[in-house]
């Protein structure tokens, strides 16, 4: 029996720090500033004149 707690608690004791790394990443990518959507290239538009 002590077997069968040892391995319980070890059970939950993962999925507690796999749920709690699983917050953490997601909190580190939400406090990445968001980059501005500004084009590295542009073109001249031709203007139509007739």
């Amino acid at each position: 029996m002590p077997r069968l707690l040892a391995a319980a608690l070890t059970a939950v004791a993962a999925a507690a720090l796999a749920v709690g790394a699983a917050v953490g990443v997601v909190a580190l990518l939400n406090a990445t500033p968001e980059q501005p959507n500004t084009p590295l290239v542009t073109y001249e538009t031709a203007s139509r004149e007739r």
